[in-house]
This record gives C-alpha cells, structure tokens and sequence, in this order.
C-alpha cells in the first residue's frame, strides 16, 4: 500500500479537540482524522449513487412515456 501525507490548517480549539477525542477513543490523531474522512468520503459517495440513479429514474420514466405515446402512430402495423 502507497502512502501520501495529507494536511490541512484548522483553528486552535478545532485541533484540540480533535486531539482530545481521539485521546479518549484511544487513537491517534491521524488516525481519528482518517477515520472521520473516510466516513465523510462513503456517505459522499452514497448520496452521489443517490442522486445519479433518481436522475437516471426520472429519465427513463420520461423515455418510457414517450414511447407509450407513440404505440398507437401507426408504426409497425400490417
């Protein structure tokens, strides 16, 4: 596994308290920081599958509707 080295400025109290809670979890920093952004990064990406596949919902509806209308146009008929 390759590693990369993020980082970020965040104000005093913020880093304090981040500090002190992954203290009382037991963990690092770094690790709780980790942890906190892959939550943020999966729940990201659920609510964009979310989003794509209403989209894709919406615009097969409208397609099917679409070619409901065009059943009777005569097409296709002896």
């Amino acid at each position: 596994m390759s590693v990369s080295t993020l980082s970020f400025r965040a104000p005093f109290d913020f880093a304090a308290q981040t500090k002190a809670l992954a203290a009382a979890f037991n963990m690092t920093s770094s690790d709780y920081v980790r942890e906190a952004v892959r939550e943020k990064n999966e729940r990201m990406l659920k609510e964009r599958i979310v989003f794509l596949s209403k989209s894709l919902s919406a615009q097969s509806l409208a397609e099917n509707t679409a070619m409901d209308g065009a059943t009777g146009d005569g097409l296709g008929q002896a």
